[in-house]
C-alpha cells in the first residue's frame, strides 16, 4: 500500500527558516566532466558562503542508464575536488533517502494526490503523434503540447487507461510566472504558451524529472537552487509545481554554460574533459578548481586554488552571464 502524500509531507520536518539549504544533484549516467564540476562548484560556494547545509542527491530516475559505479565515482570525484556535503547517500540524514530510485513511492503518492484533485490527465499520444500535433517553441526544438488528450471523452479515457500505454500530464493555467534569478535578474514565462501541459510520469511509468526534483527539493527543505543556465526555462514550471503542492519555491541562481571551442556545451560525450582523463594527465584538484574560478570571474588569474579558499571571494556580481568558452590551450598540461 502506498502512503498518502500527506503522510510524506508530515514525515519531513520543516528546516529552520534562516538556514540556507542547497544541493548538487547529478545523474549517475556517466563520469563527471568539467561542466558538472562547474555547476557543482557554484552550488557549493553559494551554500558555504551562507554557512548552510549542502546536500548531495543522486538523480537516478532512469533505471536503464543509471549505474551504481557512476554514483561511486561521483562521490569519489567530489571528495577529491574538496566539494564536501552534509547530507547524502553515503552520509545519510533526516531528509533521506538521497537517491531518487528510493523515493519513487513519494512521487507516486504525490501523483495520486493530483489525480484525486483532477489536476492531471492521461496522455495516450505516441512520440510521432506528439511531434505532428505540437507547436514548436521558438527555435529551440521544444514542442508545446496542444492538449489533445485533455479533451477526450471521460469514458474513452477510462477504457484506454487499461488498454494503452500512457503518460500523465498536469494542466497548466494561462499564467505568467516571474522570479528574480540570482545571476540573470528577472525571468518571466507564460507556462501555458512557454511549456504547455507537461509530463509528470512517462509512458513507461517512470516519474519525470520535473515532478521528482520539485518533490525532493520541497521535502528536503532545499531553498537555494544553483545550476546551469540551460535549466532556467524549467524554473517557472517548477515554481508552479511547488505552489501546487503547497510549498514555497526556492531561490534560483543559474550559471552560464561551459562550452568547448566548437561552441557546443560540455557533456559526458566530451571524453577529453572527463575528470578521470584530466587526473590521468596530471591535473590536480586545485588546478581544476582554479581554472573554473578564473573562468567564472572569482579570481583574476588562472592559478591553483582550493575550493575552500574561494568561499569568501564568491559574489554573484562577479559571475558572468555569457556562455564560457574553454579553449584547448587552457586544457593542455
Amino acid at each position: 500500500m502506498i502512503n498518502s502524500f500527506s503522510y510524506w509531507k508530515s514525515k519531513y520536518k520543516l528546516r529552520d527558516k534562516g538556514l540556507t539549504v542547497g544541493r548538487f544533484a547529478p545523474s549517475p549516467t556517466g563520469h563527471m566532466h568539467l561542466g558538472n564540476v562547474w555547476a557543482a562548484l557554484f552550488a557549493w560556494l553559494e551554500v558555504r558562503k551562507q554557512e548552510g547545509v549542502m546536500i548531495l542527491r543522486v538523480e537516478d530516475l532512469d533505471p536503464d542508464r543509471s549505474k551504481q559505479h557512476f554514483t561511486d565515482r561521483i562521490i569519489s570525484d567530489m571528495n577529491w575536488l574538496g566539494l564536501d556535503w552534509d547530507e547524502g547517500p553515503d552520509k545519510g540524514g533526516a531528509y533521506g533517502p538521497y537517491t531518487q530510485d528510493e523515493r519513487r513511492e513519494i512521487y507516486e503518492s504525490a501523483l495520486g494526490d493530483l489525480k484525486s484533485k483532477g489536476l492531471v490527465y492521461p496522455c495516450f499520444c505516441t512520440r510521432k503523434e506528439l511531434r505532428a500535433s505540437s507547436a514548436p517553441h521558438k527555435e529551440d526544438g521544444v514542442f508545446i503540447y496542444n492538449g489533445k488528450c485533455k479533451h477526450l471523452d471521460a469514458q474513452v479515457k477510462r477504457d484506454w487507461i487499461s488498454e494503452k500505454r500512457h503518460a500523465w500530464r498536469i494542466e497548466v493555467p494561462d499564467n505568467t510566472i516571474e522570479f528574480e534569478d540570482l545571476n540573470y535578474g528577472v525571468y518571466k514565462q507564460n507556462i501555458k504558451t512557454g511549456c504547455g501541459d507537461f509530463v509528470l510520469t512517462r509512458g513507461d511509468g517512470i516519474h519525470a524529472y520535473q515532478l521528482a526534483v520539485v518533490l525532493d527539493d520541497a521535502l528536503m527543505g532545499v531553498n537555494s537552487v544553483v545550476r546551469g543556465a540551460d535549466l532556467i526555462d524549467s524554473s517557472p514550471r517548477q515554481i508552479f509545481l511547488h505552489e501546487t503542492f503547497g510549498y514555497s519555491a526556492p531561490s534560483f541562481g543559474h550559471v552560464p554554460l561551459l562550452k568547448g571551442e566548437n561552441a557546443k556545451r560540455l557533456s559526458k560525450r566530451h571524453q577529453s574533459l572527463d575528470l578521470g582523463n584530466l587526473r590521468d594527465l596530471g591535473w590536480t584538484a586545485e588546478a581544476i578548481i582554479g581554472l573554473l574560478a578564473f573562468k567564472g570571474g572569482l579570481i583574476d588569474r588562472n592559478e591553483a586554488v582550493k575550493a575552500s579558499d574561494l568561499i569568501d571571494l564568491f559574489d554573484w556580481a562577479k559571475v558572468p552571464t555569457q556562455d564560457i568558452v574553454l579553449f584547448d590551450k587552457e586544457l593542455e598540461k
